[in-house]
């Protein structure tokens, strides 16, 4: 395979603080060079909050991005890890298909790693080609700025790069694309079961210091360090799987090496948010047990944590015993944190700010009525917000998301007597507004503007969705319909990884 060894002279202000550890934590690499690298998209939003300050004018930009080049101060390098794949073990599994360019510390003083993903083969590559087809791409893309714009913690997308090589998968030949992304950190659970599994307790002490150095420097001159980062990692992600629970998003692949130590939504794969409300709901075609499905997330991130604990076990306690205790109590307290800022989170999306003891009914006979209506999710939050003053006759819109409209009748009067215990109407709607989006990136939308830029070269749709879900909370006149949900035979209902 051939490989990169151009150096550009454009800099972009990296360092690399994890190629200072040993050289067993990763693989010094470069890009394999592509054919025809034409940047398709370009983040200048998030280019000026890495301070990166390139310009449509930047020599090289394009061809370092794609990999054809090396910036000039970039250290490439693949990261090793492992990890549980639906519930499986896989002991080596790595950076089969992306590197790390670098690290770059922003005007505010943050550090964030810089990836190229689909830049072809590294020793973790296990067989495969390491790139990436195009439609992958544009997905993570879209989806990724929409969760961040709807408040989520994630990756970022910062480039796409198409490179005019033909990628074969097994449903056909696709074109190829390379992206650029951006993420506080991409040490994943993944990245110490790798050392657990190969008995290396000096590297797993060796990552855990790495890591709470960099992401909970707070920690370090603490005694119970280690018990201390175990927790704030649970609290973290107990906060972000809540998030998603609130939005309706499934990620559809929560396997350990797509769970990140920073609290980041990461490795979009076969995500999608659901359309009509179904807890038991399931896009991806690999989940085909339902394991990762919407109600199971909490439940499966429990038990992604528990792996990692497992993996700190000697940092966590003198004795098996000792961790083992350490590990069960941070579970609970995972699993508190998750169902309180679920049920917090959700409670606010029908516009209780002060909940009390009869509220988890209200929210729950909601969530029956849209399971059994087939109601959207997203829009029967957003239209609710209509309906607070009592006696409100029911808007034709909200009417429309029920196949039996009568049927909620009841509960929104239960509702609105409630709400007379919280705020002004006003001040209420405002609030349901700024937590329910009207905008998410719908799966029909997302596929047919991957359809459109693969067939036809065209990312009109791109450009479109991008903008669009940079204000998801706003009613945006002119694009009324992209709020809408799916009629029947444009509904999306399996999602791949396309790798």
């Amino acid at each position: 395979m051939k490989k990169t060894t151009a150096v550009s002279t454009l800099k972009a202000g990296f360092e690399n603080s994890f190629a200072a550890l040993p050289k067993k934590f990763y693989e010094a690499i470069t890009p394999e060079p592509v054919q025809n690298p034409v940047l398709q998209k370009y983040n200048w939003k998030l280019d000026r909050e890495l301070g990166l300050n390139f310009t449509k004018e930047t020599e090289d930009l394009a061809d370092c991005l794609a990999g054809n080049l090396v910036f000039a101060d970039s250290t490439p390098i693949a990261m090793a890890y492992a990890g549980h794949q639906f519930g499986n073990f896989v002991p080596q599994l790595g950076d089969g298909r992306v590197i790390l360019l670098g690290e770059k510390i922003t005007p505010d003083g943050k550090r964030l790693d810089v990836q190229l993903k689909g830049s072809g083969r590294t020793r973790f590559s296990r067989g495969g080609d390491g790139k990436s087809p195009l439609g992958p791409v544009i997905r993570e893309y879209i989806i990724s700025e929409a969760m961040h714009n709807l408040g989520v913690p994630t990756t970022r997308a910062l480039a796409i790069i198409s490179t005019g090589e033909q990628i074969l998968r097994p449903d056909g030949v696709h074109p190829g694309a390379i992206m650029a992304r951006v993420a506080s950190g991409f040490v994943r659970v993944g990245s110490f079961e790798y050392f657990a599994a190969r008995g290396d307790e000096t590297a797993i002490r060796e990552l855990a210091d790495y890591v709470i150095g960099r992401h909970y420097p707070e920690l370090i001159q603490k005694k119970d360090r280690y018990r201390q980062f175990f927790s704030s990692v649970a609290r973290k992600q107990a906060r972000l799987v809540a998030k998603w629970m609130h939005l309706g998003f499934i990620h559809g692949v929560m396997n350990t090496d797509n769970t990140s130590i920073s609290g980041e939504t990461i490795d979009y794969g076969p995500c999608a948010f659901m359309d009509y409300y179904d807890p038991d709901m399931v896009f991806s075609s690999i989940d085909t047990m339902g394991r990762y499905r919407y109600a199971n997330q909490g439940a499966i991130m429990k038990w992604n944590l528990n792996c990692l604990g497992i993996c700190l076990q000697s940092l966590l306690g003198k004795t098996n015993e000792a961790a083992a205790d350490v590990i069960d109590a941070t579970l609970s307290e995972f699993e508190h944190e998750f169902l309180n800022a679920q049920r917090i989170g959700l409670l606010k999306k029908i516009g209780i700010e002060n909940p009390g003891d009869q509220d988890s009914s209200l929210l729950g006979e909601l969530l029956a009525l849209m399971q059994n209506q087939k109601a959207d999710f997203t829009l029967t939050f957003r239209y609710l917000a209509d309906h607070i003053k009592p006696d409100s006759d029911m808007t034709p819109q909200f009417q429309k998301l029920f196949k039996t409209p009568v049927a909620v009748t009841a509960w929104l009067e239960s509702w609105q007597q409630r709400l007379v215990e919280e705020n002004s109407p006003e001040v209420i709607q405002a609030q349901m507004n700024r937590v329910n989006p009207l905008f998410i990136p719908r799966n029909h939308r997302v596929h047919k503007a991957i359809e459109n830029a693969e067939d036809r070269d065209d990312f009109s749709q791109v450009h479109l969705l991008t903008t669009l879900y940079e204000n998801p909370f706003t009613e945006q006149p002119d694009f009324t319909d992209y709020a809408q949900a799916p009629a029947n035979q444009e509904r999306v209902t399996r999602t791949f990884c396309g790798t």
